[in-house]
């Protein structure tokens, strides 16, 4: 759990907010000895490097792009400091829970989930200069900027190194995938899997776009391009030859590896002025105080794949319920929790 959290907090690097949070987890219940007793966990992670001050002009200014306005116009009263429910501090909670949910993903049916930077501004890694097969959390953890590939790191750093010093931000994208899925997780129509995945995704402070799969290039190919063809493997597995679908296929996952990309806009606070409205409704110019990241993605990389690990070990709990008290088509139907996820069918009923 510490692990993820100290890849999610604040201050890390040079191309971070410079606030500084050790983000340190306290869990204070549902443990002994080591293991779980089956009570709700409860993590403490305090926030030391609080600056009260530098939100005083947030009570009469609403920060272009930023939750201020909405807030007000909903609720006519908002939490000042720091954002209050829009802040990504809140996503602290989602990476502790996820990191239990990746572990016993792990644990149960050998699931490896991996995001990394794709994207920031106008650097994009190409789609082939990453191998979803091959790659390790240390090809992703090995710069700052938590991109696979040596050269377009450095690009991307530069990038957010050129905005931060002048006081603005860009966005950019995160890529995840998720290898050994089990098959038949999720369920059709209302909660296909891709749809619980980009609600998930799109839940995420500054989130703006996701795609799983082909996403939106597919429309670029016709059927035949675009299908992807079964074969049988050697284990007597139904494959396929491509994987266009991104491991889903009529909202259920097909057992091949799911990948997908998050779109994050640039940080809203950011240190130029701009015109803005009061809460009284005068125009004004307004700059933003306080020590705001230049660019979100990096820190999001292990917050995507705490919302997917989420998503995942919901519909693990689901498909137990629904598929395994009464087995209907044994021939057919596969128990999930294989660690290598090989699924050999079984023979025909009599």
């Amino acid at each position: 759990m510490q692990a993820d959290l100290d890849r999610r907090r604040p201050g890390q690097s040079r191309i971070a907010t410079p606030r500084k949070e050790t983000d340190t987890c306290k869990i204070l219940s549902g443990t002994y000895g080591g293991m779980t007793t089956g009570t709700p966990i409860h993590v403490f992670v305090p926030n030391t490097n609080q600056r009260r001050g530098d939100y005083t002009a947030m009570a009469k200014a609403y920060r272009p792009s930023h939750a201020d306005l909405t807030y007000d116009l909903k609720y006519g009263i908002r939490s000042v400091q720091g954002g209050g429910r829009a802040s990504a501090r809140e996503t602290i909670g989602r990476v502790a829970a996820g990191a239990l949910a990746k572990k016993i993903l792990k644990l149960k049916s050998g699931v490896e989930i991996l995001a990394f930077v794709s994207k920031v501004h106008q650097v994009i890694l190409p789609e082939d200069a990453v191998d979803y097969e091959s790659l390790t959390l240390d090809h992703i953890e090995s710069n700052i900027c938590r991109c696979p590939n040596p050269e377009y790191a450095e690009k991307m750093i530069a990038a957010i190194h050129k905005v931060r010093v002048t006081g603005d931000s860009v966005g950019g994208v995160v890529t995840c995938i998720v290898r050994n899925v089990p098959r038949g997780l999720s369920s059709p129509v209302f909660d296909k899997l891709e749809a619980l995945l980009a609600k998930a995704m799109l839940s995420l402070p500054a989130s703006k776009g996701f795609e799983i799969g082909g996403g939106f290039a597919c429309t670029d190919l016709t059927r035949s391009e675009h299908n992807d063809e079964f074969y049988m493997d050697e284990t007597r597995n139904v494959r396929t030859r491509t994987n266009c679908s991104g491991g889903v296929r009529g909202g259920i996952s097909n057992g091949e590896t799911i990948y997908f990309k998050v779109a994050f806009k640039a940080t809203a606070s950011i240190g130029k002025k701009q015109n803005t409205v009061t809460r009284d409704h005068q125009h004004i110019e307004h700059r933003t105080k306080g020590r705001n990241d230049p660019c979100v993605v990096p820190r999001a990389v292990p917050i995507v794949e705490s919302m997917a690990a989420l998503v995942l070990m919901d519909q693990l709990m689901a498909y137990s319920a629904q598929c395994e008290l009464f087995r209907l088509n044994l021939s057919l139907q596969q128990p999930v929790g294989s660690i290598n996820n090989t699924h050999v069918l079984a023979p025909d009923l009599p």
